[in-house]
């Protein structure tokens, strides 16, 4: 079963719609349990890292999402989601992500227009999954940006070359909301949901 994460994120409706539009049958979870009976996980994000970080806490998931991360089940992290992945964020330094990929997420520069708002275009790399070495325009809407590391599997520039897309093993995120990028989200969702 494909079980998304719910700790309140503003996409939630949205990631639902886009599974029902592909005939993905899932369930929201907001538990360990929940996590336990998990096949596939989605991670959707909007809003603070450190009030993610802070809900995962709250609500005792952290350990139990690492868990099954690190058993191979096959996760799938949205902008936000994408930057729990890594050790900290500028957004709330006091807070630890998960801390699976080294590096810390780090604000747009100053004097750039932010949030980094609509469509832009995703560069594949080689061998990515998700991307399929298509070069895609997605929707993004994002004041922070995951730096380039041995996992990104797409990138994208707005003042600098930041990780779009990330895939390790079982692992990928995307900085773009799939939910809201029409025919290629869905496409995209599709794709990992066939890993």
């Amino acid at each position: 079963m494909i079980s998304i994460l719910d700790y309140g994120a503003g996409n939630l409706r949205s990631v639902q719609n886009t599974l029902a539009e592909i005939g993905a049958e899932y369930e929201l979870v907001r538990d360990a349990g929940g996590l336990q009976r998990a096949t596939k996980i989605i991670l959707p994000g909007v809003g603070h890292f450190g009030q993610m970080m802070r809900a995962f806490d709250a609500m005792r998931v952290r350990e139990a999402l690492l868990g099954r991360i690190r058993a191979g089940v096959p996760f799938l992290g949205i902008c936000l989601g994408l930057q729990a992945l890594f050790q900290s964020s500028e957004e709330a330094p006091e807070e630890r992500g998960l801390g699976l990929f080294d590096g810390v997420i780090r604000r747009f520069p100053a004097g750039v227009r932010s949030p980094h708002m609509g469509w832009n275009q995703v560069m594949a790399r080689a061998g990515s999954k998700l991307l399929r070495d298509a070069n895609p325009y997605l929707y993004f809407a994002h004041s922070y940006y995951a730096p380039l590391n041995g996992a990104t599997s797409g990138t994208c520039s707005y003042a600098v070359d930041y990780t779009a897309v990330l895939e390790s093993e079982n692992v990928y995120g995307v900085q773009f909301h799939p939910e809201k990028s029409g025919p290629l989200g869905l496409r995209i969702v599709r794709n990992f949901l066939e890993v």
